[in-house]
C-alpha cells in the first residue's frame, strides 16, 4: 500500500513561541485517522508555567490567564501527549503534521527531558521515531520553486499550502491545533494522490508549474518515504543556509530531521 493510503496520526502543537529550547506547550492535538471512519481527536491545554507572551497570543488565542485557570499541569499533558503518540508508532501509523521534524517533535521532546518524563525516542522499541510525515519537507520536493505569496505570507505555510493543494482555509479556525492538524494531513493525501495519479489529471495550476516533481513520491513505502526525508530535509536546510549566508557569513540551518539532536547542557 502506498504511504498516503493508510493510518495516520495528525500531530500539532501551539505554543509560547518558536525556540524549541526554551518555550512551552500551550495546547495540543493527536488525531488518529483510519480510512472509513470519522479522525478521533484528543486535544490539551495546558497550563505551561510561564507567561504567554502577547504575539503567540495573537496567533493561538490562548492568554496566560486563560492556561492558568483552565489549563491542566504541563507534566500531565506532556506525558499523555507523548503517550498517545507511542502508542500510534508503536502500531507502525506514521505522525503527520507541518514543520513538525524542525519543530513539534523537538519542541515535544525538550519538554519531556524538562519535566524528566520519558521521551517520545525512549519509548519506541527501535529508539527512534518513526515513521514520520513532514509536508514542509514534502512539498520542498515536489514543487521545489515558489516565491511568497506576499509580504505578510510565505511560499511554504500551512496556508500557502492550503491554496496549492486546493483546500479550503477558515482564518477563524487556523492556528488552531486541531485544525491545523488535519490540514497538513490533507495536504499530504493530496500531495500522495498527484504523485500517483497521470500528469494530465493534475489540476492547471500544478501542470503548469515550472518544475514539478511529485513521481519522486510515487510508490514509496513508510520506511523508505521516512528515510528520504531525512536526506531532502538535509539537503534543502543545506540550500536555505546557502542562501542566507548571501548577506549573513554565519547563518547557520539546522537539516536534523525529524528531530533536532539533544545537547546536554554544560
Amino acid at each position: 500500500m502506498s504511504w498516503h493510503l493508510g493510518s495516520l496520526c495528525a500531530f500539532d502543537l501551539e505554543t509560547s513561541g518558536v525556540d524549541v529550547e526554551q518555550d512551552r506547550i500551550v495546547t495540543a492535538a493527536v488525531i488518529p485517522i483510519h480510512r472509513g471512519t470519522p479522525p478521533a481527536p484528543r486535544t490539551w491545554l495546558a497550563n505551561p508555567g510561564i507567561d504567554i507572551p502577547d504575539e503567540a497570543t495573537d496567533v493561538h488565542g490562548i492568554s496566560t490567564e486563560h492556561a492558568r485557570t483552565h489549563g491542566r499541569p504541563a507534566a500531565d499533558v506532556i506525558e499523555e501527549i507523548t503517550e498517545a503518540l507511542a502508542d500510534q508508532v508503536g502500531r507502525g501509523v506514521p505522525i503527520i503534521g507541518h514543520n513538525i521534524g524542525g519543530y513539534d517533535l523537538t519542541l515535544l521532546d525538550r519538554e519531556c527531558r524538562r519535566h524528566g518524563l520519558k521521551t517520545l525516542t525512549d519509548r519506541h522499541p527501535d529508539g527512534q521515531i518513526w515513521p514520520v510525515i513532514d509536508t514542509a519537507v514534502l512539498d520542498k520536493v515536489v514543487l521545489p520553486f515558489r516565491r511568497r505569496v506576499s509580504e505578510k505570507q510565505g511560499a511554504r505555510q500551512l496556508i500557502t499550502l492550503a491554496a496549492v493543494y486546493g483546500l479550503r482555509w477558515d482564518e477563524a479556525d487556523a492556528h488552531g491545533c486541531e485544525y491545523d492538524a488535519l490540514q497538513a494531513a490533507r495536504v499530504a493525501w493530496r500531495i500522495g494522490r498527484l504523485a500517483h495519479s497521470p500528469r494530465e489529471e493534475w489540476p492547471d495550476h500544478i501542470r503548469a508549474e515550472r518544475t514539478a516533481l511529485f513521481h519522486q513520491l510515487a510508490g514509496l513505502d513508510l520506511e523508505t518515504l521516512h528515510h528520504r526525508q531525512i536526506a531532502w530535509a538535509k539537503s534543502q536546510a543545506a540550500g536555505l543556509e546557502k542562501h542566507f549566508r548571501k548577506t549573513d557569513p554565519a547563518a547557520v540551518v539546522d537539516g536534523s530531521w525529524p528531530l533536532r539532536p539533544w545537547e546536554t547542557p554544560s
